[in-house]
């Protein structure tokens, strides 16, 4: 068998050419499938690990995986808010732990602004349950403190220090909507997360109160620009409503009996969900594309592998005298069949072993853009379980599919004897 495969490997060396071409050609469909995967399986994790620690969101009712999109991953917009008394009688509870209420609805440069409480900082966990953490200034204190991501102040350049100027709603919107009569300060830069907090602009909803100060009828009133700052900071800046709230339980049993007292509330109607299984229905809605993308991969495979059959049976008519004097010094049939399926294997699994150096290198070179970009981590340690099971497959199917040209080889040799000519 060593000696076969020694004579396979030198047969493949004399026809390198068209060999070389074959093996890329798998090596990319190997690393098309592996990275498709590698992504799905990315973003997944990515996803997941955005927020932890968190047992129930609650906002206005809404699927709830929009609730899930706009409180969370900052994608979308609220239906509807929670009005003040409501939340504090949730924040009241017995069953309660803690409670962070937050505010959506304005923007920065494009940027999602929040508004909150100082709490946010202590219990918001991602990544299985890291804390947020300053890199540099401090939780705002002020009214007109923001704490921004560090997204933010990597592509915008800011520092501490730098003012900054909130605009009204979430789209591109021009001057007339700019709170530029509430400029902020940012006092603080948060450590990169991977997550939608770094790309987010973090105030006090007190803050988000104050600058929406004569946007009552939904539009800047003019009069507003009359209002001093020192007035601004003597009203009552108590907010109205919030657009959800982030809840922890004092015990984990309770979850699903809290959801349902909360979602059943008698007075303003509620939508309490679970993070985790809100993001499982999720993943359950764009499981069919997932399929569709990695059954495209799968067949861009098996093209590969068809490469490797045309390659070898277009070979067979120029190789027809060599399988001849093969036979002439004492190999056997099987011998013919064995050389052309292990040469057909070789190229099956250099393909695939170049396919997932492909992927690693490629992984590797752009994961910490993709990080910091879009919260996707890859692993690009040694290859896993997916890695090996895809070499093994692609190295398997290759000595199948190297058995339809071995047989006809191996039927010429027997009729051609050394009769042929070149």
């Amino acid at each position: 068998m060593i000696a076969l495969l020694s004579l396979a490997w030198r047969s493949l060396l004399n026809r390198k050419g068209s060999v070389i071409l074959t093996i890329l050609a798998v090596a990319l469909s190997v690393a098309l499938f592996l990275g498709v995967e590698k992504a799905r399986n990315g973003a997944r994790d990515g996803f997941g690990n955005t927020i932890s620690g968190t047992d129930l969101i609650v906002g206005a009712p809404t699927g709830s995986v929009n609730l899930l999109l706009y409180t969370v991953f900052r994608m979308g917009n609220a239906t509807a808010e929670i009005s003040w008394p409501t939340y504090q009688q949730i924040a009241a509870r017995k069953d309660v732990a803690w409670t962070v209420p937050i505010s959506l609805g304005d923007n920065h440069l494009g940027y999602r602004v929040m508004g909150t409480t100082t709490d946010y900082f202590e219990h918001y966990k991602f990544g299985g349950g890291k804390p947020l953490e300053i890199a540099d200034g401090e939780i705002f204190d002020d009214l007109f403190d923001a704490v921004i991501g560090a997204e933010v102040a990597r592509d915008l350049g800011y520092t501490v220090g730098t003012p900054l100027v909130l605009t009204h709603g979430l789209g591109s919107a021009g001057f007339e909507a700019a709170h530029d009569n509430r400029p902020f300060r940012v006092v603080g830069i948060l450590k990169p997360t991977g997550t939608p907090v770094d790309r987010s602009v973090h105030v006090s909803l007190e803050a988000i109160t104050a600058i929406h100060v004569g946007w009552e009828s939904g539009a800047r009133n003019p009069l507003a620009d009359t209002i001093s700052e020192e007035m601004i900071r003597s009203f009552n800046l108590t907010p109205r409503t919030v657009t959800a709230v982030f809840v922890g339980l004092e015990r984990k049993g309770t979850i699903l009996t809290t959801r349902r007292a909360i979602n059943t509330n008698k007075g303003e109607p509620l939508m309490a969900i679970i993070p985790g299984e809100a993001l499982a229905e999720l993943w359950s809605v764009t499981a069919v594309a997932e399929r569709a993308l990695l059954a495209v991969s799968a067949f861009v495979i098996a093209v590969g592998l068809v490469s490797i059959l045309t390659s070898i049976l277009t070979s067979l008519n120029e190789r027809r005298r060599e399988m001849s004097i093969l036979r002439a010094t004492g190999a056997r049939p099987h011998h013919i069949f064995l050389l052309l399926v292990l040469e057909a294997g070789l190229v099956g699994f250099i393909g695939a072993i170049l396919g997932i150096v492909l992927v690693y290198v490629i992984l590797g070179a752009l994961a910490p853009m993709l990080q910091a970009q879009y919260g996707v981590a890859f692993g690009t340690g040694l290859p896993g379980r997916v890695d090996l099971t895809v070499l093994g497959a692609v190295s398997g199917a290759s000595l199948l599919i190297g058995a339809v040209p071995a047989i006809a080889a191996m039927r010429r040799s027997l009729a051609d004897g050394l009769s042929v000519r070149l």
